[in-house]
């Protein structure tokens, strides 16, 4: 019947239907010669031929070289899954499966088809430990291997993307790209033209982070927020002076609020449009962000937090104002802003590779996303040893404080028995307010949040231990193994014997997927384990999601039993994914009429950049000019001139036909109230400015090349360039643009209007 079940999710085309019957078969083969290729004195293939690639001696010869390197077999179903990265596509294996090596062994064989890899991963800490510990089986096999992290000089990243394989965070990947872009010598380029993207915790890094952009900007100036603007809003109270829409998410100044503001600054508010912003800027930084949840402060600077992984988003920033309002709420120093003159998003850097493929412990429940933006198609690879890890129901609660309570009586029960407990909370906040009441019960736990993520490996490997008690935010510490007695055979035994891990959950995520990665901490190679979350009506996913749709009546105990409560929860869950999924539709919308555009002057720039183009394209316009200038100053000099000047106009034109795209997207949503489509409106207007963007490049450069000296620095006639510029990523702003809020605001009033009519 599970065969029935498979083929026909196969038919079906659903996400995890990957016939593995190939790839099983070559592996088994792979078995029969594995006594023969251990007698051979030399794993190095003689030459390189994708062919012998995914072959059943390729498999004998790779494992092999891990045993012998690294004193670790790949069990057949860790060679599955490198039989299915190398044919493409994202496989789904579970916690403490070995994807490290699964990884590395993928990576090798790309390499040895001739293909330059570069591993991306979630952060910089897994880069170089992956890059190191890996790096004696790419030796075996011949190969080199190398990382970079934030701290890598611009020498020391050319020398890594020399290596067959490469090892990167995704954001380093996409700021090196970004600074190649400015180059106006070849030979200051540093990444090599891409070829395969081999992408960890790939449901992380193509899904969770795929709308961020990675930003280059230039001609730093502090930001513009007020502190006495965050000094009005302290004064403000909710409810009275201002008021928040159902889900949290806008805040609205009451007609009271807007007095006392206007009173305050002494002015009419909305004849001084500036103001008007400087106002809800600040509002929105006290109302809407919460310290220790959505951001932290750390060395006197805000550090955004992670809303999928939990931790310090490193380099992440709000756009608009919101960054200077936030450090003046906090009575920091504004950080340094400035022009924008290239960005990317990730999903536009991994699409550029021609292959690409992953490996995560949640693949399925993004399976539709990963075929639908990067024509990825999941294989579930099954465990080497089956899961016995014990998943139980929700426990439901009526309020906040029924279970708070409740929670804190089951990490007291279970710690009394010795049971190591691992639990996951929602935000920095909430894992320190835990801490607090744990400690005032004489319990001792152990705190792992975005606070102390330097310390994540060290902390969460300890976690198995008896009597350990871990809080944690959402999923820190991934990459990292939780052993059952931390790896001690003696104690390890002892641990099992309690019912291994216990998996305590605070809250349902927006993502079920997110659940799910929580609850694979335990039950890791056939470990026992268990799992729990507890819910109360009043959490956000519900309060956000479902407002309208309470919970079934609780019991004395304030539990929530049945079904029903159940569904309620699922669905609140279902309908927060479905959000999450159109805004990344809705996103890609937008941004993939610009990825076009950008690749077209990307390609027009290294014909400027390797070529003579520049050089051409200035002599068929300028031809006088051209010959007066080659027999004054030599034409290899005038060659080089006419390159400088190109490049200048065309990176300042595309930094100025962003700035204009920016501008015309935060306004197009009020052509909606016009019953106009509003992508239809934004491409109308997009594509005109990106023909005038071109005639514009050709007419400054005209201008410049007749009148410049090009015997003396062009920087000094004009073709000055920022003297620094600095890479961030941007975090979205959580509450749109001013007009998505204005037609938030209008709705709701609509909304409302509908229901008292009803």
């Amino acid at each position: 019947m599970a065969r029935v079940g498979a083929w026909i999710r196969r038919f079906l085309d659903k996400p995890g239907s990957v016939d593995l019957a190939p790839f099983q078969r070559i592996v088994a083969e792979a078995g029969k010669l594995e006594d023969e290729v251990a007698r051979r004195a030399d794993l190095r293939p003689a030459r390189l031929d994708p062919a012998w690639v995914g072959t059943a001696e390729f498999c004998a010869v790779v494992r092999e070289a891990a045993r012998r390197s690294l004193g670790q077999r790949p069990f057949d179903v860790q060679l599955v899954g490198v039989l299915a990265m190398l044919d493409g596509h994202a496989v789904q294996m579970a916690t403490g499966e070995g994807k490290t090596l699964v990884g590395a062994l993928t990576a090798a064989g790309y390499a040895l088809r001739g293909s330059r890899v570069h591993a991306v991963s979630v952060n910089d800490y897994l880069a170089r430990r992956d890059s190191e510990w890996m790096t004696p089986l790419y030796e075996e096999l011949g190969l080199t291997t190398g990382w970079i992290t934030e701290d890598s000089a611009p020498e020391a990243r050319r020398e890594a993307y020399k290596r067959d394989v490469t090892y990167a965070a995704v954001s380093e990947l996409g700021f090196d790209v970004l600074r190649d872009r400015l180059r106006t010598d070849p030979a200051e380029l540093v990444v090599p033209s891409p070829q395969v993207a081999l992408v960890d915790e790939a449901d992380s890094v193509l899904v969770d982070e795929a709308r961020v952009p990675l930003v280059l900007a230039g001609a730093a100036d502090p930001g513009t927020a007020l502190p006495e603007m965050a000094a009005l809003m302290r004064r403000l109270s909710r409810g009275y002076h201002y008021t928040l829409d159902e889900e949290g998410r806008n805040v609205f100044l009451t007609p009271k609020g807007t007095d006392t503001v206007e009173k305050a600054l002494g002015i009419d508010l909305y004849e001084h449009p500036h103001a008007v912003t400087q106002v809800n800027l600040a509002l929105h930084a006290h109302a809407l962000l919460t310290r220790d949840v959505d951001y932290i402060v750390r060395d006197g600077r805000v550090h955004l937090v992670s809303a999928s992984r939990g931790r310090v988003a490193i380099l992440q920033r709000w756009p608009d104002g919101l960054q200077a309002a936030v450090e003046a709420k906090e009575r920091l120093p504004a950080s340094e802003t400035g022009e924008i003159l290239d960005s990317l998003t990730i999903q536009g850097l991994i699409r550029s590779y021609p292959e690409i493929c992953g490996m995560t412990g949640t693949a399925v429940a993004v399976g539709d996303q990963l075929r639908e933006f990067y024509d990825l198609r999941v294989a579930v690879i099954p465990p080497n040893r089956p899961c016995v890890r014990i998943d139980e129901p929700d426990r439901i609660y009526a309020t906040a404080e029924d279970k708070q309570s409740a929670l804190l009586e089951e990490i007291a029960a279970q710690h009394a028995t010795g049971r190591p407990i691992l639990v996951g909370t929602l935000d920095v906040a909430e894992s320190e307010e835990l801490d607090e009441a744990l400690r005032a019960r004489g319990l001792s736990p152990v705190v792992l949040n975005a606070k102390n993520d330097a310390e994540e490996a060290a902390i969460i490997a300890r976690a198995g231990t008896r009597g350990a008690i871990t809080v944690s935010t959402q999923m820190a510490g991934r990459g990292t193994d939780i052993r059952l007695g931390a790896g001690d055979p003696e104690q390890e035994k002892e641990v099992a014997a309690l019912g291994g891990l216990y998996v305590i959950g605070t809250g349902r995520h927006e993502s079920s997927r997110l659940d799910d990665q929580l609850r694979g901490r335990a039950g890791r190679q056939g470990d026992p384990g268990g799992s729990v979350f507890f819910v109360s009506g009043e959490d956000a996913l519900l309060t956000a999601y479902i407002p309208e749709e309470p919970l079934p009546a609780a019991d004395a105990g304030g539990v929530v039993r049945g079904a029903h409560a159940a569904e309620l929860v699922a669905h609140a869950q279902r309908i927060a994914e479905g959000v999450n999924l159109e805004i990344h539709r809705n996103t890609w919308r937008y941004t993939r009429l610009l990825e076009r555009q950008r690749a077209q002057i990307l390609e027009q720039r290294e014909r400027v950049l390797h070529g003579d183009a520049g050089a051409e394209a200035l002599r068929q316009a300028c031809p006088d000019r051209y010959r007066e200038l080659v027999e004054s100053a030599g034409a290899e000099v005038v060659e080089a001139a006419a390159r400088q000047i190109v490049l200048f106009h065309l990176d300042r034109c595309w930094t100025e036909h962003l700035g204009f795209l920016s501008d015309l997207r935060e306004g197009i949503h009020l052509r909606a109230l016009g019953r106009l489509n509003p992508l239809d409106e934004f491409n109308k207007e997009a594509v005109p400015a990106y023909r005038a963007l071109l005639d514009e490049v050709e007419r400054r450069s005209k201008e410049t090349f007749e009148k410049a000296d090009v015997t003396r620095d062009l920087a000094e006639q004009g073709l000055k360039r920022p003297t620094a510029t600095w890479t961030y990523l941007v975090q979205d702003n959580p509450f749109g643009s001013d007009w998505d809020r204005i037609l938030k605001h209008v709705s709701n009033v609509l909304k409302g209007r509908g229901r008292r009519r009803g």
